[in-house]
């Protein structure tokens, strides 16, 4: 029989889901020619907790007619010393909360709720795999940059081209795999897929995918199907849905 241990848990906590914070924004950087990068901070940060790299917290937009927008977005960094939380915003027309980030400047209003919870991965990891899109490279930076010294990272990360490739760092052994493509080509999870296929996966490899829905889904079964791994070391999420807007499936587990 085998040992539980020998697999990753996840393990599930929730967090006060009923304060909504009202930051303000103390800096605002055009990170790559798709990303836009808001810092903010403000008392109302206190108690604010996020204990997973890809946890979701929502911002909240208002809308010309009155009307207010919500979307999910990443905390890419939570600095409780410096009292400051950055969010990332992948920078693309018709997003609502895209174009607000876009507007965006030092003195406005960043306003959040959550996350409700998280859902942090352990067990004998000695090789993390992290595949996504745009909208996932918020998670997968902030990951890459907790990870210590010791473990293996690579990085599969899609972008228009190299000007959106993203700096990451770690203290762990990091090898970034840079997919260029048109935004209007992320629903296609063949350049994702070929990259895929040429990563090694030695025992103890957890695979983290998140991107359109039916892509993180592709891949999933790709990993599960053609190349043998466990669904125990695999975690797949769809950031988003192609023609549905905030919409979501972020746990592809049970698929």
């Amino acid at each position: 029989m085998t040992d539980q241990t020998d697999f990753p848990i996840i393990r599930r906590t929730r967090h006060e889901s009923s304060t909504r914070r009202n930051l303000t924004i103390s800096r605002v950087e055009q990170l790559t020619p798709h990303m836009i990068r808001i810092v903010a901070e403000g008392p109302e940060l206190a108690g604010f907790v996020s204990g997973a790299p890809d946890d979701h917290l929502k911002v909240f937009v208002a809308q010309a007619d009155g009307s207010q927008s919500m979307r999910d977005y990443t905390p890419r960094r939570h600095d409780q010393v410096a009292g400051t939380l950055t969010v990332d915003f992948f920078d693309h027309e018709g997003g609502p909360a895209s174009d607000w980030a876009r507007a965006a400047k030092v003195g406005d209003t960043l306003s959040i709720g959550g996350p409700r919870g998280s859902q942090v991965i352990e067990g004998p990891i000695a090789h993390w795999v992290m595949v996504g899109d745009e909208t996932a490279l918020p998670a997968i930076g902030r990951r890459v940059e907790e990870l210590s010294a010791g473990v293996r990272a690579t990085v599969i990360g899609a972008v228009p081209g190299a000007a959106d490739e993203q700096e990451l760092t770690s203290a762990a052994t990091l090898d970034a795999r840079w997919v260029h493509r048109e935004a209007a080509a992320a629903t296609d999870p063949a350049p994702l897929l070929a990259a895929l296929a040429e990563v090694t996966l030695a025992p103890h490899t957890f695979v983290w995918i998140a991107a359109e829905a039916a892509v993180a889904r592709r891949l999933r079964e790709y990993l599960v199907d053609e190349r043998g791994l466990d669904k125990r070391w695999i975690k797949a999420a769809g950031y988003w849905v192609a023609g549905q807007a905030d919409s979501s499936a972020k746990d592809l587990s049970g698929d």
